[in-house]
């Protein structure tokens, strides 16, 4: 059996992956509480599904705690099992709640939306360093479809380096687990025929193909990584974000997270993101 299970915060865009995973004809459970995960994953493998995914979250309360030892004993029965965990800003956050309207699944008479976000924060502490995250606080629905639907396309015969572009402007993504700083190389976008292309494009990959200090950077970053690696397979890791931002996360940040891309291809499973290229 493939278990998919989808863990996060409110309101970060859970429901879309689990509709996702819908399409792509898995059988999906919502709000499952994690005492009852081992039941029903051996009640649904009796039946016969062999691609299930769930959503398993704040919602079961201190019960969640359970998780980490069930996704282990799932493993040692033979369920390939992946957890997907998205994630917010607090801002992005309070803004879709107020948007939609919708109260948030901890609110009470005591809690405002702000103390409802920590309080599922805590209860989350242990579940998001286990799995694949996603922030998705500037991300529009398509996509988060399109990564969610990447992610699961992708041969995960060991661990996935993802390699993830960004802009500062907008802050350092939560799902980043190496961030790499490269504004102080001359900046395409001061050049008034680079300015509306990105680092896809051909003017500027041959702009920055031509600086020196982007070859030494993109040298000493790519053999950081490449020299760390093994550690974190050592951990048993199942996913590496590696974040290279730039100031608008459209010319030097997503050169560097296609070429480090290129790079690592014949060493692990690699995906690549590139945050503010497609604007929500």
């Amino acid at each position: 059996m493939q278990l998919v299970i989808i863990s996060g915060l409110s309101g970060s865009g859970k429901s879309v992956a689990l509709n996702v995973l819908e399409d792509a004809s898995f059988y999906c459970v919502d709000n499952l509480p994690a005492t009852l995960l081992f039941e029903t994953v051996a009640f649904l493998r009796n039946a016969g599904y062999e691609r299930v995914a769930v959503t398993v979250d704040a919602r079961s309360g201190t019960a969640l705690a359970e998780l980490p030892g069930s996704l282990g004993g799932l493993k040692a029965q033979g369920v390939d099992v992946r957890l997907l965990v998205l994630e917010a800003k607090n801002d992005a956050l309070i803004k879709r709640f107020s948007e939609t309207r919708r109260r948030h699944p901890l609110a009470d008479a005591e809690r405002t939306l702000d103390e409802s976000i920590a309080r599922e924060r805590e209860l989350l502490e242990d579940v998001m360093e286990l799995g694949h995250r996603i922030d998705t606080s500037d991300l529009a629905p398509n996509t988060l479809r399109a990564w969610i639907k990447d992610f699961f396309a992708i041969d995960r015969s060991g661990m996935t380096l993802l390699f993830e572009s960004f802009g500062f402007k907008q802050g350092i993504p939560l799902d980043a687990d190496l961030v790499f700083d490269v504004r102080s190389l001359p900046n395409p976008f001061y050049d008034p025929q680079l300015r509306p292309l990105s680092g896809l494009d051909a003017p500027v990959v041959a702009f920055l193909d031509a600086l020196p200090d982007a070859a030494t950077m993109l040298a000493d970053i790519g053999d950081f990584v490449a020299k760390w690696l093994p550690s974190f397979m050592r951990d048993n890791r199942a996913y590496l974000t590696v974040a290279i931002g730039c100031t608008g996360g459209q010319h030097r940040s997503v050169y560097f997270a296609e070429r480090l891309a290129r790079r690592f291809r014949e060493t692990a499973p690699v995906l690549v993101r590139h945050r503010q290229l497609v604007k929500p």
